[in-house]
């Protein structure tokens, strides 16, 4: 039974690493990435002495950082309150609607965002900026709002998907707890204060060391597709997700060795940041540890 699993594992994550090299060579197609000339840490040196390894590492940092705080309240907030609606089959409908745009393809999401924020045709621009008297906004070359448009996309699509976990730890947590506590006296809100979040608190540990060890890792889809790899946004959507991308679009040799040190530089620091985040949990409380 781990077989299929585990040729998976081999073929799509094992095997692509020995793509690590070119990052420490200089690309020649003639020759092969074999015997390509290694160059060291020149390309690192390169991509960290431009402008773009602070812009592309600050949103990336900073996006999945307002994501994952957010976001764990936003989910746990989410789970609680369609665990405690009354009418189960209000509670399944809502979770359904909340599920189906984890569903869609960010093509499709992006083009939806497009109908909003077309220059010329956009919701926006025809039907409510008129009525406040406000003059139409080129939204895909002003990059000031794409922080909060790119925050509201990506909860919009996940926020229903991200708390199936907690509502079905909810689920599982033993109901003697809430009707001793009723018999106690303890009103709905102090049974989810004093139960549901302390019992859903390994399970927040865990989704929480799994996010931070993701922190430079940036939904591709979302930063590139939404704002349509705009150039003039670049300075609030650009990541290293996008940027690699981008590099590697160019076809040149120096860019690939560079694009490649990117995203060496993306797995190095999140597989520490994943070790740091374990370790200060293994701290405070050694039995929530992952390891």
């Amino acid at each position: 039974m781990l077989i299929p699993g585990l040729i998976h594992l081999i073929l799509f994550a094992y095997l692509p690493m020995f793509g690590i090299i070119i990052a420490f060579k200089k690309i020649n197609f003639g020759l092969g990435i074999l015997k390509s000339p290694w160059v060291g840490l020149a390309n690192f040196k390169f991509l960290f002495n431009t402008s773009d390894a602070w812009i592309i590492t600050r949103n990336t940092v900073l996006y999945n950082v307002l994501f994952i705080a957010l976001g764990l309240v936003l989910h746990v907030f989410v789970a609680i309150g369609l665990n405690e609606l009354k009418y189960k089959i209000v509670s399944k409908t809502c979770q359904t609607l909340m599920i189906m745009p984890h569903f869609l393809s960010m093509v499709v999401i992006s083009y939806i965002a497009f109908a909003f924020f077309s220059n010329e045709t956009g919701f926006l621009n025809r039907k409510i900026l008129p009525m406040f008297d406000i003059e139409p906004i080129d939204w895909y070359v002003t990059s000031g709002p794409w922080p909060y448009i790119l925050s509201i996309v990506h909860f919009w699509q996940g926020l229903g998907y991200g708390s199936i976990v907690y509502l079905a730890s909810i689920a599982g947590i033993d109901r003697n707890l809430y009707e001793a506590a009723e018999i106690d006296g303890a009103n709905k809100w102090k049974q989810i204060i004093n139960i549901t979040i302390p019992c859903l608190k390994p399970v927040i540990i865990i989704m929480l060391i799994l996010a931070v060890g993701k922190i430079f890792n940036a939904d591709f889809g979302l930063f590139y597709q939404v704002p349509q790899n705009s150039g003039a946004l670049y300075s609030t959507t650009s990541v290293i997700n996008t940027y690699v991308f981008n590099m590697m679009k160019s076809g040149s040799a120096n860019s690939l060795g560079m694009s490649s040190a990117a995203a060496f530089y993306q797995s190095i620091v999140g597989f520490i940041l994943v070790v740091i985040a374990n370790a200060v949990v293994h701290k405070i409380d050694p039995e929530r540890a992952m390891f």
